[in-house]
């Protein structure tokens, strides 16, 4: 069957009341039919549930389903997406250890980079994301894990996974992408030589608003460290979200086909707007790394980003202007979402670090939703007059 088909067809084994649709198992713990059969599983030498902070039906459904798109041998789910990331250097690294970071990283990970890990004896080396032939400089014994985004948040630059892979290998690094903006329909990081591949389930896979959760996927060793690391820090998710999501991606290639679309069209609109300064979207031909994103993309996503002439303040005014789109701190919804990062995401960065990751006084990022084009552009173009 075809992905389309198996997101919808595969599901967990139905109970013996022949639902249609898969049950939400909300148990804190599951019961066994002799000691015997108890101690197996506790001792791994047989299969089951023990307690939903380990594993639960709903849970692995979901997770399974993801590797299956993302081509991964194994996942670990996680109630959000900084926990699996954190969950992931967490099982991975000890004191001493070093990351190497392409530096557009989402902010919320660059403060677990440079104020959280940093207390354990774990560093990070940053990066240019545009000159992959320069980091081989910055590779150090204690260089363990090297770790991006692509597109990189929210400047929606893109970076070479297959040379980035190229260099992982050489040095013998875990090659981790966050994978969150571009989703598995659009690119599969794994095909380019990723050992692991991380995702806020929040964003497209939700696609709705309404829950969270987070996914690591890779090789069988790997999730096997993260997992055991997992079970006893306890970042779980909740059978109920699990459920929400694993329902969720039923709808997930033609929801990412319409944000592709839109977003496209939108950037295109914007390039003839003359309060515009630049537009960024991977597959505009004017996007700088345009031909990269042709290679390991099969569609350029659903985030748009532009400069408004006149910094802080227009950009402000443009955001105070519109009607129709959101402004809340979320991405990939089915309802199309305007952000300032400047004064949102990224306002702890120094002005320095923002400019030196491409956040402009007057970037504006849009995730384009899932309504009529027509109307997104209405409200934009009206905002921006």
């Amino acid at each position: 069957m075809r992905k389309e088909t198996r997101l919808i067809r595969d599901q967990i084994e139905r109970s013996q009341f022949k639902e249609h649709a898969v049950p939400l198992y909300m148990t804190s713990s599951y019961t066994f039919d002799s000691a015997e059969q108890m101690a197996a599983t506790f001792s791994d030498e047989e299969d089951g549930y023990i307690y939903s902070r380990y594993s639960n039906p709903n849970v692995t459904e979901f997770g399974d389903k993801v590797a299956y798109l993302e081509g991964a041998e194994a996942s670990w789910v996680t109630s959000s997406g900084m926990s699996a990331i954190f969950s992931t250097f967490g099982a991975l690294l000890k004191s001493g250890d070093r990351i190497l970071s392409a530096r557009s990283i989402f902010g919320s990970t660059h403060r677990l980079f440079t104020e959280i890990l940093p207390k354990w004896g774990i560093e990070t080396d940053y990066v240019p994301f545009d000159d992959v032939e320069s980091w081989n400089d910055s590779v150090t014994a204690q260089t363990k894990v090297l770790y991006l985004e692509t597109p990189t948040n929210p400047g929606v630059d893109i970076i070479d996974l297959e040379k980035a892979s190229e260099l992982a290998k050489e040095f013998g690094l875990i090659f981790i992408v966050d994978n969150c903006f571009a989703t598995p329909v659009n690119q599969q990081p794994i095909k380019f030589g990723a050992d692991l591949v991380i995702h806020s389930a929040t964003k497209y896979f939700d696609g709705q608003g309404r829950t969270m959760g987070g996914v690591i996927l890779g090789t069988e060793q790997l999730i096997a460290e993260i997992q055991a690391f997992a079970r006893h820090t306890g970042p779980s998710i909740s059978p109920f979200n699990a459920w929400i999501l694993s329902k969720s991606l039923e709808t997930l290639t033609l929801r990412v086909e319409r944000h592709n679309q839109n977003a496209l069209e939108l950037a295109k609109r914007l390039e003839a707007e003359e309060s515009v300064s630049f537009v960024k979207y991977p597959f505009l031909e004017s996007h700088p790394q345009y031909e990269i994103a042709k290679k390991q993309m099969t569609g350029g996503g659903g985030l748009v980003t532009f400069e408004i002439k006149g910094g802080i303040e227009k950009g402000r005014e443009f955001l105070n202007r519109l009607k129709m789109l959101s402004l809340t701190a979320n991405l990939g919804d089915s309802r199309s979402i305007a952000t300032h990062p400047a004064s949102t995401t990224h306002s702890k960065l120094t002005e320095e670090d923002r400019l030196a990751v491409g956040i402009t006084p007057g970037l504006i990022r849009i995730s384009a939703g899932l309504e009529h084009i027509d109307d997104i552009w209405a409200d934009i173009q009206q905002a921006l007059s």
